[in-house]
């Protein structure tokens, strides 16, 4: 799917010293398929490739969103676009989510096997001999990071798989992922409300030169300057269960936004496009991934790119968000269990 001859059109980071050249900001497609209510097909294939069009390149997906509808919608947008686009497209999979009929999460399987058996079904829905990058959705605790790495790698050398990633994982599992097979990036989430990567985590990705794809960079909608405090959520919606969406939480949440937002307006740009520029201000090895859903939000999105943050800009915006800040964690408690990056 990549092509190293390719021009892309769009600011170019590199997914740490192993990894791709990827656009600066990827498209979260999650969104299209599960956790966010009711999703437009037509709308969302617009979508990719309006993207596509832009120079955003990295597209990060799931094969547990939606039970594989994400990757089958990835290979339908890839399919029907322009063959140049198609061939600059770097896919991102993430895989080892336990799934039940109704909707629910049961765990996560990092064993050999069942990676090789999660790569084989990714690569027949996505329709492609090869995923550029992969990893698994959240550390499996009864599994030696180093086995998980390994059949991964071993993927790799058998050529169905390009570069290896790691998702919310903690510093130790990180370096002993990195002692196993070369790994591109650590995708996390980071954003002005979850800085929790800064204490030890980013400096340990940096020393062993992986990079970041960050994901929440508007904190599901909440910092993007578009959710209001009389918004009812749709039955499905994630929102409904997150801690940082619910009761006084939200509202103190809501006061950060407005001062973000006041930052925002002073600066002559939106919301979402202040709080994407920070992200994308704290370092050339991290990538911001942007859940847009429409080609709108996309738009607005693509706009953080030519937003240059003076030191006064990032001064005001520490000031109206402080680190800390946030009220509620980031996940319901039982899944803030499966994260090893908050152990």
């Amino acid at each position: 799917m990549t092509s190293s001859a390719a021009q892309l059109p769009r600011p170019v980071r590199a997914l740490g010293t192993t990894g791709p050249q990827v656009s600066a900001l990827g498209l979260g497609c999650m969104g299209m398929s599960a956790l966010y209510g009711a999703a437009d097909r037509a709308e969302s294939i617009a979508t990719v490739h309006a993207a596509l069009d832009a120079g955003v390149t990295l597209l990060d997906t799931g094969d547990f969103y939606g039970m594989g509808h994400n990757e089958l919608l990835i290979n339908e947008a890839l399919r029907t676009a322009p063959p140049a686009a198609r061939e600059q497209a770097v896919v991102s999979v993430k895989f080892g989510a336990l799934r039940t009929v109704e909707g629910g999460f049961t765990g996560y399987d990092g064993r050999p096997a069942a990676v090789k058996n999660f790569a084989a079904y990714s690569l027949q829905r996505l329709g492609t001999d090869h995923i550029d990058v992969y990893r698994i959705a959240r550390v499996d605790p009864d599994v030696p990071i180093e086995e998980t790495v390994g059949a991964i790698a071993e993927l790799v050398e058998a050529g169905h798989v390009r570069h290896i990633g790691l998702s919310e994982a903690g510093a130790d599992t990180i370096r002993r992922a990195a002692a196993t097979a070369p790994i591109a990036d650590l995708q996390i989430e980071y954003s002005l409300l979850s800085r929790g990567i800064e204490q030890t985590i980013l400096p340990t990705v940096r020393e062993l030169g992986i990079g970041v794809t960050a994901y929440g960079v508007l904190s599901r909608g909440l910092i993007s300057g578009h959710f209001t405090r009389d918004r009812e959520l749709a039955p499905g919606d994630f929102r409904g269960m997150s801690p940082r969406f619910q009761g006084e939480n939200l509202q103190r949440n809501l006061d950060l936004v407005d001062r973000l937002r006041a930052v925002a307006e002073a600066k002559g740009v939106s919301t979402a496009q202040a709080a994407i520029a920070w992200v994308l201000s704290r370092g050339t090895d991290i990538v911001p991934l942007v859940g847009a859903r429409t080609r709108a939000r996309l738009e607005e999105a693509l706009g953080a790119l030519d937003v240059a943050l003076d030191a006064g800009d990032l001064a005001a915006i520490e000031k109206a968000v402080p680190a800390g800040s946030a009220s509620g964690e980031r996940y319901p408690r039982a899944q803030m269990a499966h994260l090893d990056s908050e152990h």
